[in-house]
């Protein structure tokens, strides 16, 4: 009587983790993706693909008095970003800083021409993924919230799902173990 409930539980387990692990198969590979990107956003910037082009002007630049809104719509057509020009200030004396929409930017050297052209666009895909980690909205945060509670039901439906040395009361026991205490030890040292 015994093993009948027990591989009924098993069963229903089995089930109920088959079912949940398809229906958030992509979430889980979105928030995987979206962490590692987020864990390395040191060296690869997960919501923006940012490019550097130095070149020199090639003329004389006037001072930052006589700069005039003409005068930086000419050095950005080069750029093909003139429709896009926003503002320019001088930071320094010398240094004169274009603004463009969508948060491009021109830095020129006035005294020796030397320019740096910082074109800003979003990261296709791998910034949407980042977005739902960092939950975009009260609806999102519902769904979220379901997906937590599911990743834990199948976690604990995986648990008791094999049974025997391979499972909880054998190598996958030690194997829990060893996962509980990787977490438990970054924290204490």
């Amino acid at each position: 009587m015994r093993s009948d409930k027990s591989a009924a539980f098993r069963k229903t387990c089995r089930l109920l983790h088959r079912d949940l692990s398809y229906f958030f198969a992509g979430m889980v590979v979105i928030y995987a993706l979206s962490g590692l990107f987020m864990n390395h956003r040191d060296s690869i910037n997960p919501n923006y693909v940012i490019k550097s082009h130095t070149y020199n002007i090639g003329q004389p630049l006037p001072c930052k008095e006589q700069m005039t809104k003409e005068k930086v719509l000419e050095l950005l057509q080069p750029l093909g970003q003139e429709k896009n020009f926003t503002q320019f200030y001088y930071p320094e004396p010398a240094t004169l800083k274009v603004f463009i929409k969508g948060g491009s930017s021109l830095v020129v050297n006035t005294a020796t021409g030397e320019a740096v052209y910082e074109s800003v666009r979003p990261r296709p895909v791998i910034s949407q993924f980042v977005k739902l980690h960092f939950n975009p909205g009260r609806w999102w945060t519902w769904f979220a919230d379901i997906f937590s509670v599911s990743l834990i039901i199948i976690t604990l439906t995986g648990l008791v799902m094999v049974k025997g040395p391979k499972g909880l009361w054998g190598r996958g026991g030690v194997e829990l173990l060893a996962g509980i205490l990787v977490p438990i030890l970054f924290l204490v040292l």
